[in-house]
């Protein structure tokens, strides 16, 4: 974790790894194409007040307000994942669902939305990478928060996505037994590309061991749906927990599960395996339990959560993505004087500075060996031990 007071996620081994890449000892692993999705809930619009039907757009992207004008309580609250301290990539650290993109997510799928050609070009990839990218959010969305971005035409979305029909699918898609576009075909559903905006791309430092090339997507939360069991508060429906506060959050985090709270409902669909709590937050409260040290995140996740603070609904957050830069962010490494100097390009305040040994003796630049253009990385598996890339 950090040294500094804030909650930076910043393992204790980076600056031997910094050096070993430094000296020429350690070569960089390929990233792997990612996704990851920030959902979103207006306030105004509680899961629990909703009726369930199939609509033919989000529950919480109505008219936008004029910038600034906030909603009863703040703006939209986002859906956060802490993964499980046992965790080999980022143990304990606040994410949002996601991870890797898996070689099947280039399978063709029934699509709505802008095509994959205006997709690719938003995205500055080929057109079978923009579908991979894009399943791969969907899907992973589904996996681990239970809420589907399709429906059974292009102008509709699936209103309810709980019951064991729906679960027993869920984990067949999480334990690989059954792709995305099967699932789909089989229950004759359209992937709806429309109610997803694309708003940045990160990519691992190159001396990490497990490296992402990863996509942030930004999503409301469709009419009628719910999301997994949450950690504090719990309501009486395990799929229809409110917004917990920094507090309840870092109450709840003294316990290494949610599962009591869950098993008060017998049929409660369990938690994804990679993490052990999951809550809707607003983004200046993450961002405040950031700051106070008391939630660890990682440097894309507090970035993107800052990012979207200003924006009063979710609709003005998905209109605001059309025009995010999504030049790649790969961190640098720089020799200075006596320190090495560990930076991410437009985003100082995570910039760290790291005391060098004797054994580091230049003072050039530690070059990253992938163009900043990089583009794609290799197709892994969907999900490995330690797999969200967030």
């Amino acid at each position: 974790m950090s040294s500094t007071t804030n909650g930076q996620w910043y393992p204790p081994e980076w600056p031997d790894r910094i050096r070993a890449l430094a000296r020429g000892e350690l070569t960089p692993v390929e990233p792997r194409r990612a996704a990851t999705v920030l959902l979103l809930r207006d306030p105004e619009a509680p899961e629990e007040s909703r009726t369930p039907r199939e609509s033919g757009k989000p529950g919480n992207a109505g008219e936008p307000r004029k910038p600034g004008a906030s909603a009863s309580g703040g703006g939209p609250a986002v859906h956060m994942l802490r993964r499980r301290a046992s965790m080999a990539f980022a143990g304990g650290a606040y994410a949002y669902p996601g991870g890797g993109v898996d070689p099947r997510d280039e399978r063709p799928v029934a699509w709505s939305g802008p095509s994959l050609a205006q997709w690719a070009v938003r995205m500055g990839v080929g057109p079978a990478t923009a579908q991979a990218i894009i399943c791969a959010a969907v899907r992973e969305t589904f996996e681990e928060a239970g809420v589907l971005l399709a429906g059974t035409s292009a102008d509709t979305v699936v209103a309810d996505t709980t019951g064991e029909e729906w679960e027993a699918d869920r984990a067949a898609l999480v334990a690989h037994e059954l792709s995305f576009a099967d699932f789909l075909g089989r229950r004759g559903l359209v992937l709806r590309s429309d109610l997803l905006g694309v708003w940045a791309r990160w990519i691992t430092p190159e001396f990490e061991p497990r490296r992402y090339d990863t996509w942030f997507f930004v999503a409301a939360l469709p009419e009628g749906q719910h999301t997994l069991p949450q950690g504090a508060p719990i309501s009486s429906d395990p799929r229809g927990a409110s917004v917990t506060s920094v507090t309840s959050v870092t109450s709840a985090a003294s316990t290494a599960s949610i599962a009591p709270a869950a098993s008060a409902v017998p049929s409660a669909p369990p938690m994804p395996s990679e993490a052990d709590l999951a809550v809707w937050i607003r983004p200046e409260e993450a961002a405040a339990g950031y700051d106070r040290g008391e939630l660890l995140m990682m440097p894309p996740t507090i970035a993107t959560l800052r990012a979207i603070q200003p924006y009063a609904t979710a609709a003005e957050v998905l209109a605001a993505a059309e025009g995010q830069d999504l030049t790649p962010v790969l961190a640098q490494a720089r020799l200075v004087g006596g320190e090495i100097v560990l930076s991410w390009p437009g985003h100082d305040e995570f910039t760290k500075h790291i005391g060098v040994t004797r054994h580091t003796r230049s003072t050039e630049p530690i070059e990253p060996t992938e163009s900043a253009e990089h583009t794609d990385g290799p197709s892994g598996a969907a999900r490995t031990q330690g797999g969200n890339p967030t």
